[in-house]
Order: C-alpha cells, then structure tokens, then sequence
C-alpha cells in the first residue's frame, strides 16, 4: 500500500511549476488527481499523461481562480469524476512586484483573489464533500512572514492573508478532522522564479543554503501533509526557504 491510495486530491494550477510537481508527487503517492489550468491544456494535459503512467487516474479541468464560479465548479466536477475527495492544495499563484506609489487598485484586487478569495471558495467547497480524515494545504510564501526587498506589498499581502485564513479554517474543521496547513515556499526553481534569473543572486545571498530549492522540495512537504503522517498538524505553517527567514 502506499501513502495516498484510494485518495483523491484536487491541486489547483497543477499544469506547471510547483502545483505540477505537488499533482505528480501526489499521484506517485497513490492518489488519483483533478488539477486545474488557466490558458495551456497542453501542459495540463502532459501532466495528465505522466499520472496515468504512473497507474493512476487523472483530469484537467480548466477554472481560472480569477473566476470563483469556476473554481467551485471544477471542485464539485472532479468529486462527481472520481466518487469523493480528501484533499485539496491551493497552490494556483501569481507573482506581483510594484512600488506602492504606482500600485495600483486594479493589481491588487487581481493579486487577492487569486491567493486569497480562490482558496477561500475551494476551501468552503471541498470541506462540504471531505469527510473525516480530509486534508487541505495552501501554497504560501515565506514572503508572508519577512519581506527582505520592496516592491512586494500586494504580494506579500496576499500570501500573509493565507496564513490568516488557514489558522481559522482549522479552527473551523478541526472538529470534522479536517486537518488544514500552510506550506511556504521560499526562492523554488520554476518558471516564475528560475535559478538563474536576474534576480536570483541577491535571493541566495540571503540563504542559509545558498542556492534555490525544487519543485519537488515543496510536494515532498505537501504529501507528508497529506498522509497519515500529518493527521495531528493542522493550522501549521511550514516553510521551506533554504534558511531565508531564519
């Protein structure tokens, strides 16, 4: 038997980057997955294709968070697809850097729904269909807690409010053993963030471990939070930055 088998898990933005490693990890695991995409089915699709050549069963369904019918909807879609559903990772992001005096409303409330609000709906709607034993994991940052350069208020904003939603929806479905944690991300090698970007000299000199982590790193964290190991954790928030925030 492994970890996740007989699981269901639904991983939003699952097409690329760390949702698509969480999705894979997840499924090597033994789980079956939903994931959801924006704009590349084709991507979505080459993850679809390496689960199921792990055994597994997988789907993609496109819901942009941007769209909070769509997100409920695709929830509700990949319970009727595969019969339940125990986990949730809301792992679907941007990143967004702007001065505050050009900031602007508008990016803002893009940058919070799609951290924020989407996690909230997918949140409310998954918990409704889990049953005890239900785990939900949000992809955070470690710009949550410590922010090292400007620029980042929207976007450290949005991932410290997860932090706030995540402690109250453990509280919430603590009672239903629905365990829910954070895990946050420092500077990952994704196309987003690559190790060798413009930017990425500056991020490592202020590591403990001075080089960026992987993808995998973090869905090794999401899947320990996932299985029988983290029944006991709940409202944590876990971060995994090399030593940045120390």
């Amino acid at each position: 038997m492994s970890r996740l088998d007989n699981k269901v898990a639904f991983v939003t933005g699952g097409s690329r980057g760390i949702g698509a490693a969480i999705a894979l990890k997840l499924a090597e695991d033994g789980a079956d997955i939903a994931l959801t995409y924006t704009s590349s089915v084709e991507k979505a699709e080459a993850v679809v294709n390496s689960i199921e050549a792990l055994g597994r069963k997988a789907i993609a369904i496109k819901a942009d968070n941007l769209d909070a019918a769509a997100v409920e909807a695709a929830v509700q879609e990949a319970h009727a697809r595969f019969g339940r559903l125990d986990i949730l990772v809301n792992s679907a992001g941007v990143f967004s850097v702007d001065q505050i005096e050009t900031a602007s409303l508008a990016e803002f409330d893009r940058v919070m729904s799609i951290h924020v609000r989407a996690s909230f709906v997918a949140s409310k709607a998954a918990a409704a269909l889990m049953s005890a034993g239900g785990r939900i994991v949000s992809i955070g940052s470690n710009l949550g807690e410590r922010v090292p350069f400007t620029g980042l208020s929207i976007y450290a904003t949005s991932k410290a409010a997860l932090t706030g939603l995540t402690k109250a929806l453990a509280r919430d479905l603590g009672p239903k053993e629905i365990t829910v944690n954070i895990v946050q991300p420092g500077s990952t090698d994704t196309d987003m963030n690559p190790a060798d970007g413009d930017h990425a000299d500056a991020q490592r000199a202020l590591m403990a471990i001075p080089r960026f982590g992987r993808a995998q790193d973090i869905a090794g964290v999401v899947a320990f939070l996932s299985g029988d190991e983290g029944r006991f954790i709940t409202g944590a928030s876990l971060t995994v930055d090399g030593g940045t925030n120390i």
